[in-house]
Parts: structure tokens; sequence; C-alpha cells
């Protein structure tokens, strides 16, 4: 699931951690430089002036910044910071949006002017030194036979174990889930009043995780994870079994038996907006679960569960957004799991939006390919260190950078043997390209030639879609995965002037497959 929906709405987390409580604020005889670090390195990395524009500082991430200290006109923060009005008491309940200030205001106009003091005046793009090869070797394009127009198209799965590809439909009022057979056919289609953000097979059984009725930024608890059941052979689902209910917009689930009784526990990202948590749901049976927290932050986006030390005992690691970003372990023990241990952190102008655990060279020890690309904030510039990363791990589960390919609003990369030559190639989609120069980079793909010497092929089609899910498995059997990609066009890319917005809303596919025919 894209990060885009995850919630995000740039807000850097400053010192909100803090009770709203009346008391006689002192003014500081220390600079905004320090006082900027002070306020905020309790919730995110710090970030320097010179990372955005001055006028991105000015109308944006400034006045966001105030609100998060108590700065706002009114009795109170503006109705436009609620996503909606349900859970706007939880939110205020965590005083995110203090009523009052929490610092003295001249030391907020020391902040204020050390970041417009010193902030350029623009940032220019980045440049791409090497282009990306139109010829993509050994996939063939397919689009499929089946589309939504619009699409909005917000998950997509291959199932190998049925050569199917299910996708949803992000529609306001009734969203869809939709199986394509493997000539991208429509199989079945079924109409559901909540948005699936996740469909698997395990063990013969479908699992669907639904988002809720809000695909947008919400703090509502209407997530829900169940079992789907068909009466008829070869039917659509007729049938489900709610599992868990009032989840807080998860977006990502993970089944596993993590506390090793049998049963099929779930560990939830329930990413929320302002608030939300990573939790586990221990299964008790006969649809009975309790729940666990592991963080109570938002923006929980993908959980990874393996045995990190070779105890035997499954671990978690967990990709955390919304300010506070990183990716975090968590260890399992005889005492329940122990506090994440931050593996990797990165800062909140990052955006970050996927992660996986494989072993890039061969050395039997799990490293972390990692997509840093959201700009669905409010820093709207195409950033020099958006793209793809590879973190060597040392044995230790400590990890150092290795590689690193520019890709402007990385969303999404999966590290196969594409080509079968023994190394790991990797399949990158963007959902904020540069339109205007690349628009080829809104699918990448890196050939590994060896030793992490990657070549960058695209397909003449890139365009007729905007790319915001992926997913890489073998659809007909052949034994080498194929890549399929769903398009999510709900709105303009700002600044776009090249008229690919109105081709997708006329006649754009929910879904295309790149069909592997190395084999």
């Amino acid at each position: 699931m894209p990060r885009y929906f995850y919630g995000l709405i740039f807000l850097l987390y400053f010192s909100a951690c803090s009770e709203n409580k009346k008391q006689e604020l002192t003014e500081s005889e220390l600079p905004g430089s320090v006082l900027a670090v002070q306020h905020c390195s309790s919730c995110h990395l710090p970030v320097t002036p010179n990372l955005l524009p001055k006028s991105v500082w000015e109308n944006a991430v400034l006045p966001s910044m105030g609100l998060r200290l108590g700065f706002h006109d009114g009795s109170g923060p503006p109705d436009s910071l609620f996503s909606d009005f349900k859970s706007r008491a939880e939110v205020e309940k965590a005083n995110i949006f203090p009523l009052e200030p929490t610092i003295h205001p001249n030391d907020w106009n020391k902040i204020v002017a050390y970041f417009l003091e010193n902030a350029p005046d623009s940032i220019s793009p980045p440049i791409r030194e090497v282009g990306i090869n139109l010829e993509l070797p050994h996939f063939k394009y397919k689009k499929s036979q089946f589309s939504i127009t619009p699409p909005l198209c917000i998950m997509v799965k291959i199932i190998p174990e049925n050569h199917e590809i299910a996708f949803s439909d992000g529609k306001k009022d009734v969203s869809s889930l939709v199986l394509l057979d493997a000539n991208l056919q429509l199989k079945h289609k079924l109409f559901v009043d909540r948005t699936p953000i996740d469909y698997q097979i395990i063990n013969d059984t479908a699992y669907m995780t639904s988002v809720g009725k809000k695909v947008f930024p919400s703090d509502e608890a209407l997530g829900m994870v169940e079992q789907l059941y068909s009466t008829k052979p070869d039917a659509a689902p007729d049938r489900s079994n709610v599992l868990l209910n009032k989840l807080q917009r998860p977006v990502n689930t993970t089944y596993a038996d993590l506390n090793e009784d049998g049963m099929t526990d779930i560990v939830a990202c329930e990413y929320g907006y302002h608030l939300g948590k990573l939790v586990w749901y221990e299964n008790l049976g006969r649809n009975n679960y309790t729940m666990h927290y592991l963080s109570k932050e938002p923006g929980a986006s993908i959980a990874k569960v393996v045995d990190v030390d070779g105890d035997g005992s499954l671990d978690i690691v967990a990709l955390m957004a919304q300010g506070k970003e990183g990716i975090y372990l968590y260890k399992n023990s005889p005492a329940g799991f122990l506090r994440g241990e931050p593996l990797l952190t990165f800062s909140p102008l990052a955006g970050s939006t996927y992660f996986d655990l494989v072993d890039f060279n061969d050395d039997g020890h799990l490293d972390i390919i990692y997509t840093s690309g959201d700009n669905a904030d409010l820093t709207h510039i195409l950033k020099s260190y958006h793209g793809i990363y590879i973190y060597l791990n040392d044995g230790n589960f400590q990890f150092e950078k290795m590689y690193f390919y520019q890709m402007n609003g990385a969303y999404k990369a999966l590290a196969r043997d594409f080509d079968l030559d023994g190394d790991l190639d990797i399949a990158a989609i963007s959902f904020f390209p540069d339109y205007a120069r690349y628009p080829e980079e809104a699918f990448v793909y890196l050939q590994n030639s060896g030793f992490m010497d990657f070549e960058a092929f695209s397909f003449p089609e890139v365009s007729d879609g905007r790319w915001i899910v992926m997913d890489a498995k073998d659809l007909d059997g052949d034994g080498d995965d194929d890549i399929a990609l769903g398009s999510f066009v709900s709105f303009q890319p700002e600044g776009d002037t090249t008229g690919l917005f109105e081709k997708w809303v006329k006649e754009g596919p929910s879904v295309v497959l790149l069909e592997n025919t190395i084999r």
C-alpha cells in the first residue's frame, strides 16, 4: 500500500509531545538554530534550512510547525486540521495541536527567523546524469482487459496459487475487489462498502484487510480484517468471517504464529493519520483476539516477521513514517516483544514509502532495500535524496548504505532475480516522477550485472498510467516473476503540463502486467 494513502500531510512534530498546561513561559537566551534542534529532536531528526526553499518554509512548513506549538489564531485549532470529526475528540485529547503556546513567542520568532534567513531562494530539481533505456529486456507489456474508469487502484496482488491478479478500486461510496485471470480478463468483481488494502491467500484461505471507507487521511477506526469464502466452486467470495474490526486505518497486515501456540496471529500497521499504532493481535481461538501494542505512534507502514537473532522466535521489523521516520526492530522475548530498536532513522523530509529484507550480497544476512519518495505533503519539490537505497547487514543487524539510485517520488522497490542469473534485480515505481523531463522514471527496472552494478530500463508505454502500487510473483507458473502495476489518478500532479492526467482519466488502465519472458 502506498504511503500517500497512509496519511501523509507532512507536519513536523516539533515539541507537541508536551502537556498543554497553563504556565509562565520564559524566553530563552539561546539562538534560533539551537532552539530549532531543541524543540524538534524529541520527535524526529532535525531538519536544516538548506533542504527546502524559503517560500516552502514560509508558506507551508513553518505555519504547520507553529500549530504543533500552539501558535494559531482563534480559540482552537482550525477545523481543516481534522480529517474527520468523529475522531476529533481523540486528536484533541492527545494534545497534538495545543490551544496555548508551549514556548515563548519570542523563541518561536527566533526559530522562524533562523529558517527564513538561512534557506535558499530556490532549489534546482535533480539532473539525471545517466538515462533510462526504454527497451525493457525480457518483459512483455499487457493492459488489463477489464478496468474501472477513472482508475483508482490502491491495491494490486498477484495470487500465484490461483493464477490471478487481485486489485481494488477506491471509489468514495462503493469500492470493488476485482479478480483477473492470467490473461487479465475479468474473473470476479465484488462490491464492498469498505476499501480493500490487502488480499492474501494463506493455506487456501483468503484474507482481506480493508482500510475503511476513506483512502485519504483519516483517524477513523473503520478498518477490518476478514476471511472470505465462496459457497460455490469457482465463484466470487460471498461470505466473510470478520476477525478484527475497528482498526485505525490499517495499511498492512502480516500473519504468523508469533507466540508459538499453533495459532496464526496478526501484525497490523494501523497507520492512522494524527493518531495510529503498530500492534499485534494474539489469536486466542474461536475468532477471539487480544491486542498488544508495539508502538503507539502513527505512521506504521509495513511490518516484516523474521527470526533476526536465530533464537527460534519470530521478531518484527517495521517501517514507521509520519515524522518519526525509520526502520525499527521489535525483538521477541519470553516477556513479550521488546521496545522498538532503531535500525535506521531518516529525516522527516525523506518521505519513507517502502522497505524489505533481502540478502543482496549472498552472505546469509538479511539486508534492507528502502524507498524514499513521498511528495504528498507540504514540500512539493523534487528532492535529490529521493530514490532507492540498499543497506548491507554486517551480520549483527547493523546496516551501512551501499547503494543509492536517485528516483524522484520513489514509492516501492521489489528485489527479485527477474532474469534468473543468480543475483537480485530491482523493479521500482514512482508516484511523483519528474513528468516534465523524465516521465520514464515512473517505472524503472534495475538489472543487476553483478556486484550491484545496475543498468536502468523502463518501457515505452510507461505513461499509460500513474503507478502507485506494484507486486511481483509468478502469475503464469512458468518459473519467473511477473510484475503487476496499479494506477491511481484521483488528482493531477502539481505543476504538470504534460496532459497525461486527462489521458489517464479517459482511458487509463487500472492494471497492467509486465510478463516475464525469460522462460
